[in-house]
């Protein structure tokens, strides 16, 4: 995909930048700084070049008020540690009175933090006006959100057609990683899919599946294709309403679909687990991991793989009884020599909390956003930065 690029943008005193920086919070502070470090590249070239900065951003859904809890001020803090520069912050609304003054105030190579994008409805609503009143703190408008280029809001889509509108760096390694996976000729191509809903992958299975070798199902999404397969799953987590949409799907791509054939078991997810054969979990038992034999055959359909995609957990990771089995694939597609993505949200926390992020190709900032793109779709944060 043909971007225009941050580096063939004009000079300008003050860049506005949209940033993604919805980062878990706790106690007031930043927990995982995962996105903010991924915007400091682009901040950094343009501060570099002289010119000041406003990054804004949203966090959370505050549904359209000011709320303290969803406040950007520990982003702020966090963003002048990574820069180490001081980053002014505006509180309260984006466009307030307070944040234009702060906006007038800024020098040369200076930064500002707007506050979070959805305390005024207009952002999530794709207004023309509020994006008026966003572009008029730049001349030049620079889309490095790439976990929100998914949404038509006003910060992300209307903006594009006000100011003129350039790619920053994470959006462009994002696409380029994606492109390379999806126009690639080397196979095999292996998908690994878990998480819980299949609505959400049905768009990426069928887009991709098509072209790939195998595609390794985890995770609550697997049983819904069990129970869709007649296999009982006790009181596992499933979509009833999509059994049609799993047996189509398996109809279809049978050849290359593969389930857990065994998994771990338990009554209650506070307690610990067993492993047992598919067909043998109880009526009172929930499947919350992958088994150790499916671990093993997952691992030797990963390591011959020249492209792979990842996204979503393979059981109830945040729990350590059954955390293994997202753990084993981790460090299966941290060996694998191929082209390697992992696609955001929970898998791009899992491969991080394994220590082997260095290992894989790439790692995307955005869940949604990277199913979406690889579904075939141009999204609305991306089309007013294509080259005509």
């Amino acid at each position: 995909m043909n971007l225009r690029s941050l580096d063939r943008a004009p000079r300008a005193e003050r860049y506005l930048v949209r940033a993604d920086l919805n980062v878990p919070l706790q106690d007031g502070e930043v927990r995982d700084d995962t996105r903010i470090r991924a915007s400091v590249r682009t901040i950094e070239h343009l501060r570099g070049q002289g010119s000041a900065v406003v990054v804004m951003s949203h966090l959370g859904r505050p549904k359209g008020q000011v709320q303290e809890g969803f406040s950007l001020a520990p982003v702020a803090r966090r963003l002048s540690e990574l820069l180490s520069t001081p980053v002014r912050f505006a509180p309260g609304l984006p466009t307030g009175s307070d944040a234009r003054t702060e906006v007038l105030r800024l020098g040369p190579g200076e930064v500002l933090l707007l506050d979070n994008l959805r305390f005024d409805p207009r952002e999530t609503e794709d207004d023309p006006g509020f994006a008026a009143e966003l572009a008029s703190f730049g001349e030049i408008f620079v889309q490095d959100a790439f976990g929100a280029v998914h949404r038509a809001h006003a910060s992300t889509h209307a903006i594009c057609a006000i100011l003129p509108s350039y790619a920053g760096y994470l959006v462009q390694e994002e696409v380029l990683a994606l492109d390379r996976l999806v126009d690639g000729s080397e196979k095999p191509l292996v998908l690994i899919l878990g998480g819980a809903k299949i609505s959400d992958k049905i768009e990426v299975i069928e887009h991709l599946a098509t072209q790939a070798e195998t595609v390794l199902v985890g995770g609550a999404l697997a049983n819904t294709f069990l129970h869709a397969r007649g296999v009982p799953i006790g009181r596992s987590l499933s979509e009833s309403g999509e059994l049609d949409v799993a047996r189509g799907l398996m109809r279809r791509f049978s050849d290359r679909f593969r389930l857990p054939s065994d998994v771990i078991v338990s009554r209650a997810m506070t307690e610990g687990g067993h492993a047992v054969n598919v067909e043998e979990v109880g009526s009172d038992e929930m499947i919350l991991d992958i088994g150790p034999a499916t671990r093993r055959i997952f691992r030797e359909a990963i390591l011959p793989a020249r492209r792979l995609f990842w996204n979503g957990p393979l059981g109830l990771y945040e729990r350590d009884p059954f955390a293994e089995g997202t753990l084993a694939v981790a460090r299966a597609v941290a060996d694998c020599k191929g082209y390697t993505v992992v696609g955001g949200g929970d898998s791009a926390a899992a491969i991080a909390a394994s220590g082997l992020a260095e290992n894989v190709s790439h790692v995307s900032t955005g869940g949604g956003a990277s199913l979406e793109y690889l579904e075939g779709r141009t999204l609305p944060g991306i089309a007013g930065l294509l080259e005509r």
